[in-house]
C-alpha cells in the first residue's frame, strides 16, 4: 500500500462485539455490544452485561472514526482502529475509549476505560501496521468465539 492511500474502515452493522469495561481501575464486566444500525450519524443497538439487554443510542463520526453512545447506566466514547491479520485473512476492528457511569448505577460518577472488538473477513491486502492491538482485543474476541457471554 502506498503511504498516500487511505483504507476506508467503517463500523459494520448489524454487528456483534465482545466488550470489556474497567471502572476506577478495576476490571468490571465482560459482555456483548450489538450495533443494530447506523443511519446518518446515529447509532442504535444494545449492550448485554450479565444477561440483560440494555438499549444504547449514540453518534458515529465517520471522518474522525469516533463513536459515543449512552445506555441508561453509562456514557461511552471512543475511537475505531483496526488490525489486519494477513495469515488468517481477518480484519480485527477495535473500539477503545472512556466510560463514565451515571445514575442509577451504584458506580455513578466513576469513570474508566472500555474496549470492544469484532472481526470481519479481510478483503484485499492487509494494511501495513507495526502496532499490535491491545491485549484486550484478543480477550474480547474470545467472548464472541467461545461462548463466554455472561
Amino acid at each position: 500500500m502506498q503511504p498516500t492511500e487511505k483504507v476506508r474502515v467503517n463500523i459494520p452493522f448489524p454487528s456483534r462485539w465482545g466488550i470489556h469495561a474497567e471502572i476506577a481501575g478495576r476490571p468490571m464486566v465482560w459482555g456483548v455490544l450489538i450495533i443494530n444500525s447506523i443511519t446518518g450519524n446515529r447509532v442504535t443497538g444494545t449492550i448485554n452485561f450479565r444477561g440483560t439487554l440494555i438499549p444504547i443510542n449514540g453518534y458515529w463520526d465517520e471522518s474522525a472514526k469516533q463513536i459515543s453512545f449512552d445506555s441508561p447506566y453509562a456514557t461511552y466514547s471512543g475511537n475505531l482502529t483496526m488490525f489486519d491479520d494477513s495469515t488468517t485473512r481477518i480484519r480485527h476492528l477495535i473500539l477503545t475509549g472512556r466510560v463514565i457511569m451515571k445514575p442509577p448505577s451504584l458506580l455513578a460518577g466513576r469513570n474508566g476505560t472500555w474496549i470492544a472488538t469484532t472481526d470481519t473477513t479481510l478483503i484485499g491486502p492487509a494494511v501495513t501496521n507495526s502496532d499490535l492491538p491491545p491485549v484486550g482485543a484478543f480477550l474480547t474476541s474470545n467472548i464472541l468465539h467461545s461462548g463466554l457471554e455472561r
